[in-house]
């Protein structure tokens, strides 16, 4: 697992491969990823919005952009968490993942970026 904290809030990923799939006449690799968001600070806050930059050994980065995440904007009070689960498909059996998630403190209505940190995706069998 992957850990960091940016402005009181922890961002933990969990990875894993789920499989390769044929999509459009051509071999993918699927990877999950479980993200756990703790506020570790004393205000509440709600996620608006999330940016991601998806590496992937055989292509171009991909930037993905959008509102909330998996459909929700969570609201966290201190010491909650959100917990949430999503994937990717990449060309490749090797890539990473790495972006932030905007958010808002309703104390002071200050907009702030928390860092999702770099994780790699990797399928267990193209590991040296």
């Amino acid at each position: 697992m992957i850990s960091q904290v940016t402005c009181g809030i922890k961002i933990s990923v969990k990875t894993s491969f789920e499989g390769t799939y044929f999509k459009n006449y051509r071999l993918h690799f699927a990877f999950s990823y479980q993200i756990t968001i703790e506020n570790q600070g004393k205000d509440s806050v709600q996620l608006q919005s999330r940016h991601w930059e998806i590496f992937d050994a055989l292509n171009h980065p991909e930037i993905v952009d959008g509102e909330g995440v998996v459909g929700k904007k969570p609201t966290l009070k201190p010491g909650e968490t959100h917990t949430y689960s999503s994937g990717c498909l990449l060309a490749s059996p090797h890539g990473s993942m790495r972006g932030f998630f905007n958010m808002i403190n309703f104390s002071n209505s200050k907009n702030f970026r928390v860092i999702i940190p770099s994780f790699k995706l990797h399928a267990p069998f193209a590991l040296n």
